[in-house]
């Protein structure tokens, strides 16, 4: 056993930091890895070094509060380095990697998975234009870089992060052109019982209603973009309103603007857990497939926890939480501290209300797989349609795997990540089955593109066992 640390910790956002954190504490030797330089994650994501000075903002002084922590822990980090496969031998955990363009392994008795989400865009008629930003990676970049994606911009989105990033772009110096929510009032009612338990983040989206209000930016409930417009960059967007199912049904109106920031909700990052040998189960709430996990982390594979938005999307409230109760059960199990305790579960259960209640105003609904007409494409790293699609559905393809082999839809860098859900959203349609018994892809390493160069490094013909000829 010797060489292998107690825990490995895959990811420095809220959950993962805290898992490493509170590991660390009960007396464990932790090793936290990231592929950002600093911790923090998307939520609480560091600025740029090149920021000399920017207003404090809830996120950023929570971010400082969280590395500074990190920093004076006896946590061993390693920034900037990518997980590429999880494979589990004699007991041992090896986590083979990817930092500064070379590989190695890391060896855990425990490991604890943090993976975090990702954004969900459907495909819709002109979403691969230059201008067209993810609602979660215009957030990221206001973050780190305090600028706005452009100048005069239409947000469309569900759930409270279309209003937040509203409120920024106006906050950085951007136009807001209009905020476009699939989302009704009614939607948000039935949020309000979930809301009053955590009023200061209710008074805090209040706020951002009002800065909108105050400044005339009109905001178009239960509408859609349908279609962003321009040739090479996009220069406006096509509104319709739409119906309960978030389907297209009204009359188009043209919004000018240079950017579009779109998204449809957040995705568990599973496939670390999934590769790891963990299953999934559909998470009714977020309309996400999510991973098999108890109330403290602990998953079916031994020596396996999971926490936070990787395991299922409950929020950046719930995500600190959900990390200290991992980390403190995966340091009980490997001897060291008592494990996490019930008023702690107690605490993490009241905030996971608040961000399932927040999650279920991103669930996808049926319309929303409409807005991608024949003519879209869907996969982006292969350039394939939705038509292509659904005539390889229509020739016998019903899974994921199938719809790949055919069309070399989701074979590309992100291995399926980005439109996976587009897929099985349209096989569900064609084959008018439900898209909850539409099983997510398989997952096969790598989890992320490794430079062949990486992994020949040190590689020497000269060491090749050659036989030598045989004597004539």
């Amino acid at each position: 056993m010797s060489g292998a640390v107690d825990i490995a910790v895959l990811g420095a956002g809220p959950a993962g930091a805290h898992a490493a954190l509170a590991a660390a504490n009960a007396g464990a030797a932790v090793t936290l890895i990231d592929d950002q330089p600093a911790p923090g994650g998307q939520v609480w994501r560091a600025k740029s070094a090149a920021i000399l000075s920017a207003p404090a903002t809830p996120e950023s002084l929570a971010g400082d509060a969280l590395r500074g922590a990190v920093a004076a822990s006896p946590v061993e980090r390693m920034p900037s380095t990518r997980v590429w496969s999880i494979e589990r031998h004699d007991g041992l955990w090896t986590l083979h990697l990817l930092a500064d363009g070379a590989v190695a392994t890391l060896r855990a008795r425990k490991l604890i998975l943090a993976a975090g989400a990702r954004e969900f865009v459907q495909p819709f008629p002109g979403w691969t234009t230059p201008g067209v930003v993810g609602l979660a990676g215009a957030t990221a970049t206001m973050k780190r870089d305090q600028v706005a994606p452009g100048r005069r911009v239409v947000v469309c989105g569900t759930g409270p992060l279309v209003f937040f990033v509203a409120s920024e772009v106006r906050r950085l110096g951007g136009e807001v052109a209009a905020v476009v929510t699939a989302n009704s009032r009614s939607d948000w009612l039935a949020a309000l019982p979930a809301m009053a338990r955590q009023p200061r983040l209710a008074v805090r989206g209040a706020r951002w209603l009002a800065d909108l209000a105050l400044a005339g930016v009109p905001v178009l409930w239960r509408h859609t973009v349908t279609a962003a417009t321009g040739r090479d960059r996009v220069d406006g967007v096509v509104v319709r309103r739409v119906d309960a199912d978030h389907r297209a049904v009204g009359t188009a109106r043209h919004f000018s603007a240079d950017t579009c920031v779109i998204g449809h909700g957040l995705l568990p990052n599973v496939e670390p857990g999934r590769l790891a040998g963990i299953g999934v189960q559909r998470d009714a709430v977020a309309g996400s497939w999510c991973l098999e996990a108890g109330a403290d982390g602990s998953t079916m594979v031994d020596g396996l926890f999971v926490c936070g938005d990787g395991a299922a999307v409950r929020g950046a409230l719930a995500a600190p939480l959900s990390g200290e109760i991992a980390g403190r059960a995966a340091a009980a199990a490997s001897g060291h501290g008592d494990g996490p305790s019930d008023a702690l579960i107690r605490r993490h259960r009241r905030a996971a209300r608040f961000g399932a209640a927040m999650a279920s105003l991103s669930r996808p609904r049926p319309g929303l797989a409409a807005l991608a007409t024949a003519e879209t494409i869907v996969c982006r790293c292969e350039g394939v349609t939705r038509g292509a699609i659904e005539d390889e559905i229509a020739s016998g393809a019903g899974t994921c795997g199938a719809v790949k082999s055919g069309t070399r839809a989701g074979m590309g860098p992100c291995g399926g990540r980005v439109c996976s859900t587009a897929i099985m959203s349209i096989i569900a349609a064609v084959r008018d089955v439900p898209v909850e018994t539409v099983r997510p892809p398989s997952v096969r390493p790598p989890l992320t593109p490794v430079p062949v160069s990486a992994l020949a490094s040190g590689f020497r013909y000269e060491d090749l066992p050659i036989r030598q000829p045989a004597p004539l």
